[in-house]
């Protein structure tokens, strides 16, 4: 795995937003913790869609998904005070959890993310 997805990511995907070409690129060497698929699933629900078409939509990309073990549970916690102050939610934290883990970059929309001291790279898609 060469990149981690942010939910923003692959929402800007799906959606045909800006960005998407940048995720294509990338998507045959990126993964993605599961955590952030329950995230994207659920803003697909948000907007209408059944719960099964939301997990389907998301199968059709073929995106490997990582589960959050204790490890990046704990990775993930520590970085509630450093991210706090821009309202970095969970998903967030552990998308960037996985991404340090494996030494990847995390591949992000959320703009709030820049200049924070984060312990993995960040590219953003737009």
């Amino acid at each position: 795995m060469k990149y981690v997805l942010d939910a923003s990511a692959v929402l800007a995907l799906l959606n045909g937003e800006a960005g998407a070409e940048h995720v294509i690129d990338k998507l045959t060497d990126a993964g993605m913790s599961t955590v952030n698929a329950i995230e994207v699933s659920s803003k697909l629900i948000d907007k209408g869609m059944t719960p099964e078409l939301a997990w389907e939509a998301l199968d059709l990309l073929e995106i490997p998904l990582h589960d959050l073990d204790v490890a990046l549970a704990r990775a993930a916690a520590a970085l509630r005070n450093p991210t706090k102050s821009r309202g970095l939610s969970l998903a967030d934290r552990a998308c960037l959890a996985l991404a340090d883990r494996e030494g990847a970059p995390a591949l992000t929309a959320d703009r709030n993310w820049a200049d924070l001291d984060l312990p993995c790279p960040v590219e953003f898609i737009r």
